[in-house]
């Protein structure tokens, strides 16, 4: 048994899901078929033998009223002309009773019982001649039984005529049935024809540019089918989204790593031939040395925080954004002594806690003050508002150009007024990823009348369990 299931397993591994799609339906199709045309066959066998049998009791029943005085013999004998007259005769039940004549219709043990109303009436199928025929027997008076037989050709003739109607019938269906299990099966599953050609198309060709073809029609009547296709662009998009993405990202990280490296091996080479250098030209190239490290090594650490998509739930804690400003706007004072900083928070915002992860929100938070306090002249003042539910840092710099207001939060973005300032045009990207980590949206947008505004809008704060009521 288990070697039959292994193989029916292996059948139904190396057939294509079309083709044991197709096989179930017809199967299922020519079932129905093959079970109505026997459903059929059965009723017309019935009805004709009904009216035959009927037909026999109606004969018995005028052939008893006609010769209800006589005796045991037969009474009519035409039975084996076709549309003749009934055959009858009356049957004793003691044989010693029986005529001197034989009787026509065969007489046996069961007809003699029937006499004598041991048995009830009994129908039976016999040949007259060569021909078919069927007997009814049902009692008669005391000690005795009338039989009646008529000529059944019509009602075999009708039976087998029926069987070879339906059988041509029922193989037509199953017929019928095959190819339209197979015109469904290759209808419906064409999508995901299409997806399989597609999902191996850019298996071999890595090329996520590819779509599948959905046919037209409004959205929320799509078979399942269909969905699935929708669903699988759906992901084909974000995957050369991603793509893109990860492609540009190391385009601009080469880009902006080329500049520092090349001063970093100039520098090296130069304090290689430290001899042939003056002290005071050791000292330059030694710091420059050391700001260029600092450089690459900050661009490659805010490189390592973007690669980092979601925040791992252990890191998870319950943080006081309130405290997170305040010691934000502290450090920002300290390292930009030219800029002042007016910090604001509302009481609601001061009992308010999120999850998230310290570090990393203190991230955007100096990056969001470092960036406001980079584009403001000296002696102007940052404001950094904390409310419930938003955190506002405003600058008193020249704005946010309309060109450049969308592209502001791309990875290494930098407007023209801001490339001479320092800085890899990573910090406010990194800045907008944290915040989506942690479920919070950060727009930019100008001021009124002048400098830019950065608003932080954070999660609604989660729903706390009131605890068992009585």
């Amino acid at each position: 048994m288990s070697g039959r299931r292994g193989l029916g397993v292996r059948w139904r591994r190396r057939r294509p899901l079309r083709t044991r799609l197709a096989l179930a339906t017809s199967a299922a199709a020519a079932l129905v078929a093959v079970g109505v045309c026997l459903a059929a066959f059965f009723v017309i066998r019935y009805k004709l033998y009904q009216q035959l049998d009927q037909n026999l009791a109606q004969s018995a029943t005028l052939a008893a009223q006609q010769h209800k005085r006589e005796g045991p013999g037969v009474l009519l004998g035409e039975c084996r002309f076709l549309g003749a007259p009934a055959c009858a005769q009356i049957v004793a039940a003691d044989p010693s009773g029986d005529p001197a004549k034989p009787y026509l219709l065969p007489v046996t043990e069961e007809t003699r019982q029937v006499a004598r109303g041991e048995r009830r009436s009994s129908y039976e199928d016999f040949t007259v001649e060569g021909h078919p025929a069927r007997m009814f027997t049902t009692s008669y008076g005391s000690g005795e039984a009338v039989q009646v037989a008529l000529r059944s050709d019509v009602a075999v003739r009708g039976v087998s005529q029926a069987a070879s109607l339906l059988a041509a019938v029922g193989g037509a269906g199953v017929l019928l049935a095959a190819g339209l299990g197979y015109w469904l099966t290759r209808t419906g599953l064409a999508p995901v024809t299409r997806l399989t050609a597609t999902a191996e198309h850019i298996a071999a060709t890595r090329d996520a540019r590819h779509r599948i073809e959905l046919p037209p029609g409004p959205p929320g009547r799509q078979d399942e089918v269909t969905r699935l296709a929708g669903a699988f662009n759906t992901m084909l998009d974000e995957l050369e989204q991603s793509v893109t993405a990860q492609r540009r990202l190391v385009a601009d990280a080469s880009h902006e790593l080329r500049t520092p490296l090349t001063a970093l091996r100039t520098n090296a080479e130069l304090l290689a031939r430290a001899e042939r250098l003056t002290p005071a030209q050791r000292d330059r190239a030694a710091g420059a040395l050391g700001r260029q490290l600092r450089e690459v090594t900050g661009l490659v650490n805010d490189l390592i925080e973007l690669a980092r998509d979601e925040e791992p739930r252990p890191l998870l804690e319950e943080v006081r954004p309130a405290a997170l400003v305040e010691h934000a706007v502290g450090a920002a004072r300290a390292h930009w002594p030219g800029v002042g900083f007016e910090l604001r928070i509302t009481d609601a915002a001061r009992g308010r806690t999120l999850p998230g992860v310290p570090a990393r929100l203190s991230r955007l938070l100096t990056n969001l003050l470092d960036n406001a306090a980079k584009f403001s002249p000296p002696g102007s003042v940052v404001t950094v508002e904390l409310g419930e539910r938003e955190l506002t840092v405003r600058d008193r710099g020249p704005g946010i150009a309309p060109g450049d207001l969308p592209y502001v939060f791309d990875r290494f973005y930098r407007a023209e007024s801001a490339r001479a300032l320092p800085g890899s045009g990573l910090g406010l990207a990194m800045a907008r990823q944290i915040a989506r980590a942690h479920g919070a949206e950060l727009v930019a947008e100008n001021a009124t009348p002048s400098g830019a505004l950065f608003r932080l809008t954070l999660p609604p704060a989660p729903d706390t369990d009131p605890g068992p009521t009585r």
